[in-house]
């Protein structure tokens, strides 16, 4: 693992500790549509460097 992939790890681990049940519950969703998809929340956060920068504070199925 890389440097910069331990420290979106760490991002990712702060932004879950850190969130309000709201965003918790947002999280679960992605989570599990990534599940569905295959992979894990932290693979995809990991090679995504848009959800690095963006909080999670709005619904992925958003219009």
């Amino acid at each position: 693992m890389t440097p910069i992939e331990r420290k979106r790890l760490q991002k990712l681990d702060d932004l879950i500790l850190d969130a309000s049940m709201e965003e918790l519950h947002k999280i679960q969703e992605i989570d599990y549509q990534t599940q569905m998809d295959g992979l894990s929340l932290y693979d995809v956060y990991i090679d995504s460097s848009s959800l690095i920068n963006n909080p999670i504070k709005k619904s992925f199925r958003e219009s």
